[in-house]
């Protein structure tokens, strides 16, 4: 990867891989901002295919079975704590909802421009700049 472009971006349901151990699994779980208001549910990871790592999480909040529903994409870097029921995000449900929106349906995603503009929203260094650490999500 490039400091301008990370590539290899998939969302896990559409690969053969898998969560090493099923209870790291945190896709259907209750996503929590740091004031304790929901913010949503964990809807889908994304994971980088060459490092195999989690990236991003994709967090669906509202609509009505499915439909209607917003999407945010969350750093794993933004997690701060994942039980068995939550995952708790370091900013509060205020300052996601202000994030970049995501339409899963209608939009490609476009890392060079869309990860940018991701995280610098959250003050953030992306995982693909040289000295990135892995926070080791998911802090169990």
């Amino acid at each position: 990867m490039t400091e301008n472009e990370p590539l290899g971006l998939v969302r896990l349901d559409d690969t053969d891989l898998t969560v090493a151990k099923t209870e790291d699994d945190v896709r259907g779980l209750t996503v929590v901002g740091s004031d304790g208001e929901e913010i949503g549910k964990v809807h889908a990871l994304f994971v980088d295919a060459d490092e195999r790592r989690v990236r991003l999480l994709d967090v669906e909040s509202g609509g009505l079975l499915g439909l209607g529903a917003e999407h945010r994409l969350i750093p794993v870097d933004a997690v701060v704590q994942v039980s068995d029921e939550q995952v708790t995000i370091g900013r509060s449900r205020a300052e996601i909802a202000k994030a970049p929106g995501y339409d899963p349906d209608l939009e490609e995603l476009k890392p060079a421009d869309d990860l940018n503009d991701l995280y610098g929203y959250y003050g953030m260094t992306p995982f693909w700049t040289p000295g990135y650490r892995y926070p080791g999500f998911p802090f169990r």
